[in-house]
């Protein structure tokens, strides 16, 4: 019996299952040599990510020094120092005034856990002074037989600490060119798609960074609104280090959801210490307002319907990045998605987007009909936009 015959025998169901069976095996096992390369070039990897974020976020900058007749070099070059400097005035302002209010704060938590102290002996668990220094007495006994992991861990942080000084300087080359070079450097990567899609490819490229440049800036533009809303109300109740907690709110909004979760927690949690309970009742309901004036009002605005991504794809990003790749993961997460989601949606495109006709009002509809008519593509069409068709990569060098 021939191969034929006995395919023949077999029911469709099974023949289609198997097909999608093999098809998905390769997938999965192309996914994990994927995913395992990420694992072992982990660095790089991370340093080109945050390169690339940065670089959508200076990009228009650059752009717009280019248009004003600057060499793109230089233009590139002060953007870079610029924002490094802008950078580091904001850590040192942030270090000094953590410095400053530090003592206070060590009081407040003094004070605070002397509170604590008196309730546990006075309150409802009615708990002996002895059983509370035995309970310290463990912890310190705790510290002292494990001392020597401890040590080890201080010294595998300070490893840590030399990989991050590395990957820093790695991000400040990378962003670089990618600020002086990027469309080369893209054009040169679209070269190894096939011919007949590699302008749509192209243009998938383009419209992925053009959709990351858009949630960076908006994030940054939710980021600093969070953190100038709930430091004022901080200021306004006495708590102290405002600005760290502020600086920590605005680091908080680029993970979405989870971010502002958190660090609203610490902020009223600070309150509690230092302030009381009706303080930390005050910082909370300024938290929930700034977060409702953000994910209402702020995102929709400034993100709109090209970075419009849903909660629930969100969270389980975050989750997904966490679990991948910890706090990187988790600021990765929700840009990498954005991104996928834009480029997909190019590639995915019978035919480029048009752009859609302001809505007209009734006055408006009576007195131009036919431009109702043309708004709704029923007579003579405008001819095709050419920035949204899919154009050819530049050449990665100039031509002789």
């Amino acid at each position: 019996m021939s191969n034929a015959a006995v395919t023949e025998l077999v029911p469709k169901g099974f023949r289609v299952a198997a097909a999608f069976s093999w098809r998905f095996l390769v997938v999965a096992a192309a996914v994990a040599v994927l995913g395992w390369l990420v694992a072992e070039l982990s660095i790089v990897v991370i340093t080109l990510s945050i390169a690339l974020l940065l670089a959508a976020l200076m990009n228009p900058a650059v752009d717009a020094l280019e248009r004003a007749r600057m060499p793109r070099e230089l233009a590139g070059s002060i953007v870079l120092v610029g924002g490094l400097g802008l950078l580091g005035g904001v850590i040192a302002f942030v270090v000094t005034q953590f410095t400053r209010n530090l003592p206070e704060m060590q009081d407040h938590i003094n004070e605070s856990l002397d509170q604590f102290r008196q309730w546990m002996t006075t309150g409802p668990l009615g708990l002996d002074t002895a059983d509370i220094q035995g309970f310290v007495d463990q912890a310190v006994s705790f510290v002292q037989e494990n001392q020597a992991s401890l040590t080890n861990q201080a010294l595998s942080t300070a490893g840590v600490v030399g990989q991050i000084v590395t990957g820093i300087l790695l991000v400040l080359v990378i962003l670089l060119f990618f600020l002086l070079h990027g469309e080369r450097i893209w054009a040169f990567l679209t070269r190894g798609a096939p011919s007949y899609a590699r302008a749509r490819v192209h243009l998938a490229g383009r419209r992925g960074f053009e959709t990351l440049g858009k949630f960076m800036r908006a994030t940054v533009i939710v980021a600093v609104v969070d953190a100038l809303g709930i430091g004022v109300g901080l200021a306004i109740v006495g708590v102290p280090l405002v600005i760290p907690l502020a600086t920590l709110v605005f680091l908080g909004a680029f993970v979405p959801i989870v971010g502002a979760v958190v660090t609203g927690a610490v902020a009223v949690l600070v309150a509690l210490v230092t302030v009381g309970w009706i303080g930390a009742l005050v910082v909370l309901g300024v938290v929930i307002a700034v977060q409702q004036l953000e994910s209402n009002i702020l995102q929709p605005l400034l993100l709109g319907r090209a970075v419009r991504l849903h909660p629930l794809a969100v969270v389980l990003a975050i989750t997904a990045g966490v679990f991948i790749a910890g706090i990187i993961g988790a600021l990765l997460a929700v840009p990498l998605l954005a991104v996928i989601t834009a480029a997909v949606k190019s590639l995915t495109q019978e035919t480029p987007e048009e752009p859609r006709q302001p809505h007209l009002p009734k006055f408006a509809r009576k007195l131009a009909p036919n431009l109702v008519r043309k708004q709704h593509g029923s007579e003579h069409p405008e001819p095709e936009q050419a920035a949204d068709r899919p154009e050819e990569p530049p050449d990665p060098e100039p031509r002789q």
